[in-house]
């Protein structure tokens, strides 16, 4: 025998069952809900989570929630690249809006300067 096979297994519970529980337990008189949840092997907190998906009208909230598919390799390295590729676009965007404002101080600079030249110019 595996090891595996001696540890214990996460239980799920249908939407139907929940529902069943909850009614049972409002029915319930205040000493009796404690056999209920004894009985079931259930929690307090799992009435709780339970009661507040079906108020909420999340009937597929109430179906116990399945693991993400596990991620290959390539599908890792992939969304790194495109965080990546990201990030390199955003300081691109930022550095060809410094090289425009560069350029243009540049110019108004270069503007200044010849304006002054005529000025002195003139003035002899």
């Amino acid at each position: 025998m595996s090891p595996r096979a001696e540890r214990p297994r996460r239980r799920s519970f249908t939407a139907e069952y929940k529902l069943q529980i909850l009614a049972e337990y409002e029915a319930a008189q205040p000493g009796e809900r404690g056999a209920l949840l004894r009985r079931e092997g259930l929690y307090s907190s799992h009435l709780v989570e339970w009661r507040r998906a079906r108020d909420t009208g999340a009937l597929a909230g109430l179906e116990g929630r399945s693991r993400p598919a596990r991620r290959t390799p390539e599908q890792v390295e992939l969304e790194r690249l495109r965080r990546d590729k990201a990030k390199v676009e955003a300081e691109l965007a930022r550095t060809k809006a410094a090289l425009e404002v560069v350029g243009k101080a540049h110019a108004l600079l270069e503007l200044l300067s010849e304006s002054a030249d005529t000025d002195t110019r003139s003035k002899k």
